[in-house]
């Protein structure tokens, strides 16, 4: 049974800080495509970063681009997502997923297969 478990969520002022973590069990985590996503009351779940297996790419999003970084520790079966000068519109509740056949480059909903229950990130203005 694969199982994601985030942590890391929480309440910060715009410009703080946050950096979420995943950890996965049930599966061969060196293999997976890997990635964070948000979603909002109303609105679809959206992209904010995925990593290739190995770490060495990532695909971020608009967004996201120039203040997350998304890194993985293959070891520890964990991924991270630092995120760094947050704003309000960054307040929603992000999921951690997980998918064997790629999906990295695009991340993209449809294309993960396990998710975690997620976590609730608050910026507050």
């Amino acid at each position: 049974q694969v199982l994601l478990v985030e942590s890391g969520g929480g309440l910060v002022q715009a410009g703080g800080s946050l950096n979420l973590s995943c950890t996965a069990s049930g599966l061969h985590f060196s293999v997976y495509s890997m990635g964070w996503f948000r979603q909002t009351p109303g609105k679809e779940r959206e992209g904010v970063s995925c990593t290739a297996p190995s770490g060495m790419s990532a695909h971020y999003s608009s967004a996201a681009d120039g203040r997350f970084t998304i890194t993985r520790d293959n070891a520890k079966n964990t991924v991270y997502l630092q995120m760094n000068s947050l704003k309000p519109e960054d307040t929603a509740i992000y999921y951690c997923a997980a998918n064997l056949a790629g999906g990295w480059n695009t991340c993209r909903r449809d294309g993960f297969e396990f998710w975690g229950q997620g976590t609730q990130v608050t910026v507050s203005s």
